[in-house]
C-alpha cells in the first residue's frame, strides 16, 4: 500500500514558511538605525512641520496675551503661566500631527526603495490614522515590507529582493539543498532540515577564470 504524499495545502504552507525564513534572514542583515532611517524623510516635509509649529506658536502666544481683559480677568494676573500653557498645549499636539506626517513620508520613501507600490502603502497608513490604533497602518507596513536590494553572494552585485538570479552572475539566489531539495540561505553551512553539509559558493576570480 503506498504511502500518500504531502497535500497540496501542506506544500503550499512550507514554500511560504521556507520564503518567510528567507526574508527574515535578510531583514537581519539590515541593521537599520533610526538615525539613517529618518535621514530618508523628506528635508521639505521636515522643514513644513517645523514652519507650522512655530505659526501656532506665535498664534497661540499672541492669543493669550492680547485677549479682552474684560471677558477673561483671571489671565491678566497669570498671564506667563497662561503662555507656558498654551505652548504645552500646542507643543503635544504638534508633536502628535508631526509624528503622523513624518510617518507618511518615512512609508513613501522606504516603499520606493524596496521595490514596493509607494502610493498604496502611503495611502493604506493614512486610512488607518483615524482611527483609534493608527499606528497599526505603521506595524502592518513594516512586517510586511520587502527586504532591501542586498549584494549576491557570488560577484557582490546588488539585486533585488524578488530576484530568484543575479543578472550578472546567474548565481541561484534562492539555493535549494541537494539533498532534500528544499530552500536554504546562501550563509548556511548546513542544511537546516536534514543538516547536509553544503558547498560555499564559488568566489568571483573562479568564475572569471
Amino acid at each position: 500500500m503506498s504511502t500518500p504524499g504531502p497535500s497540496i495545502g501542506q506544500s503550499i504552507g512550507d514554500s511560504w514558511s521556507e520564503r518567510m525564513r528567507m526574508i527574515r534572514l535578510r531583514r537581519k542583515k539590515e541593521a537599520l538605525h533610526f538615525s539613517e532611517e529618518f535621514r530618508i524623510v523628506p528635508k521639505w516635509l521636515k522643514v513644513l512641520c517645523t514652519i507650522l509649529y512655530l505659526i501656532a506658536l506665535i498664534i497661540g502666544v499672541t492669543v493669550i496675551i492680547k485677549v479682552p481683559d474684560a471677558r477673561f480677568p483671571d489671565i491678566k494676573d497669570d498671564v506667563a503661566l497662561c503662555v507656558l500653557a498654551i505652548i504645552g498645549i500646542i507643543t503635544a499636539v504638534s508633536i502628535l500631527l508631526a509624528s503622523s506626517i513624518l510617518m507618511l513620508g518615512y512609508v513613501n520613501r522606504d516603499a520606493k526603495r524596496r521595490g514596493m507600490n509607494s502610493a498604496l502603502w502611503t495611502w493604506f497608513v493614512l486610512l488607518m490614522l483615524p482611527t483609534s490604533v493608527g499606528i497599526i497602518g505603521l506595524i502592518i507596513y513594516l512586517l510586511v515590507r520587502e527586504p532591501l536590494p542586498y549584494p549576491c553572494p557570488r560577484c557582490s552585485k546588488p539585486v533585488g529582493p524578488r530576484f530568484n538570479f543575479c543578472p550578472n552572475c546567474k548565481c541561484d539566489l534562492y539555493p535549494a539543498c541537494p539533498n532534500c531539495k528544499r530552500e536554504i540561505a546562501e550563509t548556511d553551512r548546513f542544511c537546516p532540515y536534514c543538516a547536509t553539509e553544503l558547498k560555499p559558493s564559488a568566489p568571483p576570480e573562479a568564475l572569471a577564470s
